[in-house]
């Protein structure tokens, strides 16, 4: 224990805005982990085999590496990612060990022997966990740094109730605060930082919302609002009909929503942007069980150049390049036989828009921070470049 604290000091002595953070981990001695792991409660179990076969400058940095994993909240967004991925949880922790290794080894940390770091994969450093996963190759291994980096619960965790001290999520998110704080305070004094940590300081104190998760939410809402909307069908007689001689009385039906997304074509429009936000529509309806004939896509600049009906973004057609005006793509998906419940807007926002209110839910993804807002009737979500 001596030694486990007096690595901690020094590593708190060496870089004093991680010290908060340092000193909330609870240490926790046990002879089933591999070398040290963090759970989502901020414990820190410690091999006592491992500190001992550890000298202290790397020990210091394996405090610095596990305080990491909770201060990204590596756990929190772990568990945002697609079931499939979670379940490969070895390769989520590698991901994970790229993404706070390099920075650490940019700062001057030592690091045990083994460690893995971008550069051994044939990747580019400063990049998120969440961009390394898929680049991985398969079977990757790293000692497991517990629930507080994956998220899924270590054999040598304790219970979320039991135990030694541990940290709620509010207690948390304000230490993320007070460290990011003091990494502001650090590069004010004229101090340095790896880039990775600026950015993850910057990202604390002056969040920006995830445009993912705000064109999912949209989406989501706007075909449950829709949905919720009921009708009679007579194609399945209520059950109360067999007390009613003679008599057959309807059932009510919840009707699945139809959808027309409205692609902007025009030349000021980059193809990557298009790609990504249509991507996240149609993975969005695909979840919710929106797919095939209930989904039309109109490609558009100052006319209808193509409509589709898909059942995946590789059969869409796009074409166009000219001038820009969505009410036109908006009109025709409303004239359409089967009118759709809902209405998707993907445009850079230099279009007129509609006078009035519309008959369906209308939301706009509107590609680049400069994108003029639309009127206030359209829901907007915000894609950067």
């Amino acid at each position: 224990m001596t030694k486990l604290l007096a690595a901690r000091y020094r590593a708190a002595s060496d870089r004093p805005y991680l010290a908060a953070a340092l000193y909330s981990l609870t240490v926790v001695p046990s002879t089933d982990v591999p070398t040290m792991g963090v759970d989502r409660y901020w414990r820190c179990y410690v091999s006592p085999a491992f500190v001992d076969a550890t000298p202290v400058p790397e020990l210091a940095g394996v405090w610095v590496h596990e305080a990491a994993h909770l201060l990204r909240d590596h756990h929190g967004r772990a568990d945002r990612l697609p079931a499939a991925a979670q379940r490969d949880w070895h390769r989520v922790n590698v991901a994970q060990d790229c993404e706070i290794n390099d920075d650490l080894l940019a700062d001057g940390l030592h690091l045990p022997e083994g460690r893995v770091e971008p550069r051994l994969f044939g990747l580019p450093e400063g990049g998120f966990f969440e961009a390394y996963l898929d680049l991985l190759p398969p079977h990757v291994r790293t000692p497991d740094c517990g629930s507080g980096a994956h998220g899924r619960p270590a054999p040598w965790e304790l219970s979320d109730s039991g135990g030694p001290a541990r940290l709620g999520d509010v207690e948390a998110q304000a230490l993320r605060r007070q460290t990011a704080e003091a990494m502001r305070a650090h590069l004010r004094g004229r101090g340095t930082l790896p880039g990775g940590w600026q950015r993850w300081a910057e990202e604390v104190l002056e969040p920006t919302v995830d445009w993912r998760q705000a064109l999912s939410g949209a989406v989501r809402e706007a075909a449950a609002w829709a949905g919720g909307a009921v009708d009679y069908t007579y194609r399945r007689p209520s059950r109360r009909t067999p007390a009613l001689r003679g008599v057959v009385l309807p059932s009510l039906r919840r009707p699945l929503p139809r959808v027309a997304v409205v692609i902007d074509t025009s030349g000021s429009m980059g193809d990557a942007e298009l790609a990504a936000a249509l991507g996240e529509v149609t993975g969005v309806l695909r979840e919710v069980g929106i797919r095939g004939n209930r989904v039309t896509v109109l490609a558009c600049d100052a006319d209808v150049q193509a409509v589709s009906r898909v059942t995946a973004t590789e059969q869409i057609t796009l074409g166009g390049g000219g001038g820009t005006d969505m009410r036109v793509g908006i009109e025709a998906a409303l004239a359409a036989p089967e009118r759709p419940n809902i209405v998707v807007v993907l445009t850079d926002g230099l279009t007129p828009w509609p006078a009035e209110n519309l008959p369906c839910r209308v939301i706009a993804a509107l590609i680049g921070s400069s994108a003029p807002q639309p009127p206030g009737w359209v829901e907007t979500v915000r894609i950067p470049t």
